[in-house]
């Protein structure tokens, strides 16, 4: 009966340590039955076209986002693209494989809305706003998702919770890294 205390330090210690990864992301996930919101929140250092460039860098992703092993533009016209995603969300020994073909309305120096129209999710929408803020822009994130395969109560947030942290972490790193030449 000892297994289930040392999984949960494991999970706590584990989050800790991906909430460390930047200096001001701040995730937040909460759970409704099988679905997930999601807000995700952090300051650049990078002007607002080098933060616009990583977030539209659409067949790029997969090189820097965990757990993205594809993405591809498979349309575009004008402010609309529709990108093709494959991937995998992984928490401790559990995967789940991720197929996501998404439209994204994009409102450039503003803000990117997308919405599932096709793949292994019930339902998945989002939108990155960007802010002009102190020391560079703020990338706000928010979200739902619902998965077409269930995850148990507990685990399922700290999965969720986890798989956000890193991604939208990764983000962050890409948009400063970029940033690094510039500043």
């Amino acid at each position: 009966m000892r297994t289930l205390p040392n999984l949960l330090a494991a999970i706590l210690t584990l989050q800790a340590a991906v909430a460390l990864g930047a200096d001001d992301l701040w995730v937040d996930v909460d759970r409704n039955g099988s679905s997930f919101a999601v807000h995700a929140m952090a300051t650049v250092a990078a002007p607002i076209s080098t933060v616009w460039e990583v977030l539209t860098d659409y067949d790029h992703l997969a090189s820097f986002i965990p757990g993205l092993s594809r993405s591809a533009v498979q349309a575009r016209e004008a402010n609309r693209v529709v990108v093709e995603q494959k991937g995998e969300a992984r928490f401790l020994v559990f995967s789940y494989p991720i197929e996501v073909r998404l439209e994204v309305l994009e409102s450039p120096t503003d803000s990117i809305v997308s919405r599932a129209i096709g793949g292994n999710l019930k339902r998945m929408q989002g939108r990155y706003e960007l802010r002009n803020a102190a020391g560079g822009i703020q990338l706000r994130y928010s979200g739902a998702l619902e998965p077409d395969f269930g995850l148990p109560p507990i685990i399922g947030t700290l999965a969720v919770r986890t798989m956000v942290e890193e991604q939208f972490g990764a983000m962050v790193a890409e948009i400063e890294r970029r940033a690094a030449p510039t500043r």
